[in-house]
C-alpha cells in the first residue's frame, strides 16, 4: 500500500494528525471490504480542483463478482462522484445507486464521512452489488463495517483485523451479545457442533461451550482463541465495536483451521524423524571413521596410514553436515555455518592443539536445500582439509577466510589464506591429488559451476556456482 500520509502531504490540505488518522483507516480498509462483501475506498479532497485523491482501495475476498478498482494515487473528477461530494460537505452518510438501476451488475453505493472534530475530511465509499444486497442480513454487515470506520481513530491490530475468506463464519452480535447475522460458514460449522438456528442466541448461550474440550489464548493475540470441539479445531477471532465505553456490536470470524492443524503435526512428527535419521548418520559416519583410524593404526605402511587419513576426514566432512541437518531438520542450510561446522572437526583432528586458527567469515547469506548440500559439503571439506594440510608448514598460527557473494551473474565463493601460496606451475586439470579432482569434478559436473585457483602469498580459490543456485 501507497504511503498514505505522503499522498496526503504532496496532494491535499489534510494535516500531519489527520493523515495518521486516514493511514490507520487505510490499513484497516481490506477486513472492512472482506466484512461488507463490497468495494472499499477511501477519497480526501485533492489541493487543486475539484478532484478526489484515491488514498486507498481494497477488495473483498468474500465478493460474489469481481469490480473495477481505480489506482491509488490517482484522481477522480469530483462531478463523477457525487456521493462523495455530498458527504464531504454535509458529513453525512448517503446511499445511492451506480450505474444502471435496470442492470443486474449495478453498484449501492454507501457513503461514511471521517471527522476530525465537526468536519468531515475523507469519505469511505462501500459499493456493493445490489443484489447481493437483497440476501437477507447483508445490510447488517455494512451497518458494522461503517461501526468499525467510525471508531478506528486508533491504530487497528492488522493481525486481529486481516482478511476474511469465504470458508470462515461471521458472527454479529448487539450489545446485548444477542446474535444478530450469520453467514453460511459459521452455520454450518456450529450444525457439526450440534446448534441449530444462531440468529437470536446470545454468544455466552451454554450450547456454544457444550462441545468444548480444550480453549487456547496466546498472550500476543489477546482478541484470538484456538477451540478444540466436536473434533473440530477453530480459532476464533473476537471483534468488540466499543465507543465510550460502551459496547456497540461483536464481530466474531470463526476459522475453521482443523486440517491446517492436522497438517502441522504431521510435518512436526516428520521433522522429529528427519532428524533423529540424520543424527544416526552422523552417528554411523564417526563409526566407521573410528574403524578406519584403528585400522590405520595397525597397517605398517605410510600410503595406506594416509589414505585411510584422507577417509576419516572426508567422513567427518559429511558427518559435519548430518550433524547441522540434525539440528535443522528440513530447512535450509547456512553455507556459512556449515564451513564453521566443518572446519571445527578438521581443526581438532587436523591441527595441533597449540595452533591459533583466525577465521573469517563474510558477505552475503547462502542457503541450499538440505539435498544440495552433501556436494557442497565435499567441496568445503576437501579444501579446507587441503588448506590444514599444507598452508602452514612450519607454522604455529594461519588465517583462514570465506566470503560469499550472491548476484544475478550467479553466487561466487572465495576460500582464502595466508599460506605458502600454491606450487609453482600449478595447474588443476594436472594435479593428482585425488582430492583436488574430486573438488573439480563436483564444482564442475554435479553443480554445473566453475572453479578457480591463484595466489603466491597464500592460496585463493573462486567458486562460481550458477544462477538459482541456493535460497539467497
Amino acid at each position: 500500500m501507497e504511503d498514505i500520509r505522503a499522498l496526503c502531504r504532496t496532494h491535499t490540505e489534510i494535516t500531519g494528525r489527520q493523515a495518521e488518522l486516514l493511514k490507520n483507516i487505510g490499513e484497516g480498509l481490506p477486513f472492512i471490504a472482506d466484512l461488507a462483501q463490497a468495494q472499499a475506498s477511501l477519497y480526501a479532497p485533492a489541493r487543486c480542483g475539484e478532484r478526489f485523491l484515491v488514498l486507498a482501495q481494497a477488495r473483498s475476498h468474500t465478493m460474489v463478482q469481481p469490480l473495477q478498482l481505480a489506482p491509488v494515487g490517482t484522481f477522480v473528477a469530483a462531478e463523477a462522484e457525487p456521493l462523495v461530494r455530498q458527504t464531504l460537505a454535509t458529513g453525512q452518510p448517503l446511499v445511492g445507486l451506480r450505474g444502471d438501476s435496470l442492470s443486474p451488475d449495478s453498484l449501492e453505493a454507501h457513503t461514511y464521512g471521517i471527522h476530525d472534530g465537526k468536519d468531515a475530511i475523507a469519505v469511505v465509499s462501500l459499493e456493493v452489488p445490489t443484489g447481493q444486497l437483497r440476501e437477507r442480513g447483508n445490510l447488517c454487515l455494512v451497518d458494522t463495517a461503517r461501526m468499525i470506520l467510525q471508531n478506528s481513530r486508533s491504530a487497528l491490530d492488522l493481525k486481529a483485523y486481516r482478511a476474511i475468506s469465504p470458508r470462515d463464519g461471521i458472527l454479529i452480535a448487539d450489545a446485548y451479545e444477542r446474535i444478530i447475522y450469520a453467514n453460511a460458514a459459521a452455520q454450518h460449522i456450529f450444525r457439526v457442533l450440534g446448534i441449530g438456528s444462531l440468529v437470536g442466541m446470545r454468544l455466552h448461550a451454554p450450547e456454544f461451550k457444550r462441545h468444548i474440550t480444550r480453549e487456547t489464548v496466546k498472550p500476543e493475540h489477546p482478541t484470538e482463541k484456538e477451540i478444540e470441539a466436536g473434533g473440530l479445531v477453530l480459532l476464533r477471532r473476537d471483534l468488540p465495536i466499543i465507543t465510550g465505553g460502551r459496547l456497540l456490536r461483536r464481530v466474531l470470524v470463526v476459522e475453521d483451521v482443523t486440517a491446517l492443524r492436522q497438517k502441522e503435526r504431521e510435518l512436526a512428527v516428520q521433522e522429529t524423524v528427519i532428524r533423529e535419521i540424520h543424527h544416526r548418520v552422523k552417528n554411523n559416519l564417526q563409526t566407521i571413521a573410528s574403524l578406519l583410524r584403528l585400522q590405520a593404526r595397525r597397517s605398517t605402511e605410510s600410503v595406506v596410514k594416509e589414505a585411510l587419513a584422507e577417509s576419516v576426514n572426508r567422513l567427518q566432512g559429511i558427518a559435519a553436515l548430518h550433524q547441522l541437518l540434525s539440528r535443522q531438520g528440513t530447512q535450509p542450510v547456512s553455507l556459512r555455518a556449515l564451513a564453521a561446522e566443518i572446519l571445527n572437526l578438521l581443526s581438532v583432528s587436523a591441527l595441533p592443539a597449540d595452533f591459533r586458527l583466525e577465521r573469517r567469515f563474510s558477505g552475503d547469506e547462502f542457503r541450499l536445500p538440505p539435498s544440495r548440500c552433501t556436494s557442497l559439503a565435499l567441496v568445503i571439506n576437501e579444501l579446507l582439509l587441503n588448506t590444514i594440510e599444507h598452508a602452514f608448514p612450519e607454522r604455529d598460527c594461519g588465517q583462514i577466510s570465506l566470503d560469499i557473494r550472491v548476484g544475478e551473474a550467479g553466487t561466487v565463493l572465495t576460500l582464502q589464506d595466508d599460506g605458502v601460496g600454491l606450487p609453482e606451475g600449478f595447474q588443476l586439470e594436472k594435479a593428482k591429488s585425488l582430492g583436488l579432482q574430486i573438488v573439480k569434478t563436483i564444482v564442475e559436473d554435479d553443480l554445473g559451476g566453475q572453479i578457480r585457483f591463484a595466489g603466491r602469498n597464500g592460496t585463493r580459490v573462486e567458486i562460481v556456482l550458477p544462477p538459482g543456485e541456493g535460497l539467497q
